[in-house]
């Protein structure tokens, strides 16, 4: 029976693969499930995103990003001005808010890994240090998956370096 019940759970750890949640804490600050997106052969930066929720009663800051994968990472918001899309890094850091979540995808907001030294692949981790202005410093995994329904290649080609 134990045989049986611990090959049913290897299938469904199997079947599940990356998009299973994992969540990490530092301080008052919960970080959801880190994820980027595939990219295609020597693609000059990944994106990835995470959901930042403060249980605290003060606003904390992530104020850096780092990840041995990249040359560095940079917090970006996506912005539409004149009917021109746009990304722009986020200076100062990234408040959040006591009570609050904030979503990257949701709220247009990404980590911009810069150079990554490799192409990442689908079902692969990575990892990065977040810096939290009052909470310190975590390390955290990213899981590179696709969303549903996205095709198998994305294509960042388009993205630049900031400066």
């Amino acid at each position: 029976m134990l045989t049986r019940t611990a090959a049913a759970l290897a299938a469904f750890i199997a079947f599940v693969g990356p998009a299973y949640a994992h969540d990490f804490m530092v301080g008052t600050i919960k970080i959801d499930h880190p994820w980027s997106r595939p990219t295609p052969p020597s693609a000059p930066v990944a994106s990835g995103y995470i959901k930042l929720k403060n249980a605290g009663t003060e606003t904390d800051r992530l104020v850096r990003v780092t990840s041995p994968i990249a040359e560095r990472a940079e917090i970006h918001r996506s912005l539409i001005e004149n009917g021109v899309a746009s990304m722009r890094p986020v200076e100062g850091g990234l408040p959040v808010e006591p009570g609050a979540t904030v979503d990257f995808e949701l709220e247009k907001l990404h980590i911009m890994f810069i150079a990554p030294d490799r192409q990442l692949k689908d079902g692969e981790k990575f990892p990065a240090m977040l810096v939290f202005e009052n909470a310190g410093a975590i390390e955290v995994d990213f899981v590179v998956q696709r969303k549903a329904g996205e095709a198998a290649t994305e294509d960042h080609s388009g993205h630049g370096d900031s400066n």
